[in-house]
Formats: structure tokens, C-alpha cells, sequence
């Protein structure tokens, strides 16, 4: 039973290859967003696209709207309530 040469250089390659690419905290997986929540000091959470089609969660982002509009500094969707809050509401949709 042989192995092949070329074939084990490659795997290196490509194993070295994604060890060296960073991995940025800002990415945001496939069907997934990010908001900013928080009243005073914002934090970001990651949640899931289907999210936007509960009423409960578009009222969060409707009171964000009335707050900041469209234009907001921080450049992401922001949620005007307290954290525990936000967490009660979003447990509630999974």
C-alpha cells in the first residue's frame, strides 16, 4: 500500500493555506444578520434571517427605525431595549 506524494503535498497546502487565512470577528454566516441591542451601551448578536417575519421581532426594529431611521453610525441594524429583553423575545422564537 502506497501513498501518493503529490497528493499529500496538496493536503498540506491547503491545510497551511486556511490556518493562515484570518478569520474576522465581523463575518456574519449565511442566513444570519446582525443587531445591535442595547439602551445606553450596544452589543452586537448574531440571529437568523427568519426572525424578520415575527411580528414581535419587526416591533423591536420599528422602534430602532423611529430612534436612529435608516442612517445609524454604527452601520447595522440597532434595537432600542434592554438585553434581557432581547433575549426573552428572541428565546421565545426559536
Amino acid at each position: 500500500m502506497g501513498f501518493r506524494l503529490p497528493a499529500i503535498v496538496q493536503a498540506k497546502q491547503a491545510i497551511r493555506r486556511a490556518l493562515s487565512t484570518p478569520v474576522s470577528v465581523d463575518v456574519v454566516p449565511k442566513g444570519h444578520l446582525a443587531v445591535y441591542v442595547g439602551e445606553t451601551e450596544r452589543k452586537r448578536y448574531i440571529v437568523p434571517v427568519s426572525y424578520l417575519k415575527h411580528s414581535s421581532f419587526q416591533s423591536l426594529l420599528n422602534k430602532g427605525e423611529e430612534e436612529f431611521g435608516f442612517d445609524h453610525p454604527m452601520g447595522g441594524l440597532t434595537i432600542i431595549c434592554t438585553e434581557e429583553d432581547f433575549i426573552d423575545i428572541t428565546s421565545s422564537l426559536n
